[in-house]
C-alpha cells in the first residue's frame, strides 16, 4: 500500500446515527440482508455487546460486532466469552486495513472487559493473524452442525481460566437464522 494514499479512518463505538450505515455495510459486503438483520436483532435483544465502526467523517466504512457466546463444558458448567460476528467492510474499501483495525480494537476491548475467550466462525486464512487458533485443538467445538473444523477458531484471552476447558460453544439464537 502506498503510504501517501493510506486511508485515514477512525474506529469508535457505534451510535444511533450509525445504524443505517452499518446495515448498508453488511448488505453490500454479504450481498443480502441476512447479516444486517441479525445485527439489528442483536442490537434489540442483546444487553451486552461490543459494536465498533470504522468511519471517515459521518460515513461508516466497516463494522464489527462481538456478542456473548457460551461455552458449555463437558463437566456441565459454562463460561461466557464473546463471538466475533459479523465483520464487514464496504467492498470498495476492503484490503485497506479497516477489518484488521476493527478486529484489533474489538479484541483489545474484549480483553480489557475481562472475557476469557473470543470465538469466530470464519476464514481460516484471515483470523490467525489476530491469534485465533482452531478451537478443536483445545477440545472446543461449535454447536452448529457441518462447521468445518478449520473455520471455527478461538482466541484465548485468559489462559488461567481456560486451562483444560473443553466443550461446545453456543452463539446467541439470533444467529440461527443466517444461512
Amino acid at each position: 500500500m502506498n503510504l501517501d494514499k493510506q486511508l485515514k479512518f477512525n474506529i469508535q463505538e457505534e451510535t444511533e446515527q450509525d445504524v443505517q450505515g452499518i446495515r448498508l455495510v453488511h448488505r453490500l459486503a454479504f450481498h443480502g440482508d441476512g447479516e444486517a438483520d441479525v445485527v439489528d436483532r442483536l442490537r434489540e435483544n442483546c444487553p451486552v455487546f461490543i459494536s465498533l465502526v470504522a468511519k471517515i467523517g459521518d460515513n461508516v466504512l466497516g463494522h464489527v460486532l462481538f456478542t456473548p457466546a457460551r461455552l458449555i463444558q463437558n463437566q456441565g458448567w459454562s463460561i461466557e466469552g464473546l463471538g466475533l460476528a459479523p465483520l464487514a467492510v464496504l467492498p470498495e474499501y476492503q484490503k485497506q486495513g479497516i477489518g484488521t483495525a476493527l478486529c484489533v480494537e474489538g479484541l483489545t476491548r474484549a480483553a480489557l472487559a475481562g472475557y476469557p475467550f473470543v470465538v469466530v466462525l470464519g476464514d481460516s486464512a484471515y483470523y490467525p493473524r489476530f491469534g485465533f487458533k482452531p478451537a478443536n485443538t483445545f477440545g472446543i467445538r461449535c454447536a452448529y452442525d457441518d462447521v468445518p473444523e478449520e473455520a471455527f477458531m478461538i482466541k484465548i484471552l485468559k489462559p488461567k481460566i481456560m486451562t483444560a476447558v473443553e466443550g461446545v460453544v453456543y452463539y446467541r439464537q439470533e444467529f440461527d437464522s443466517v444461512s
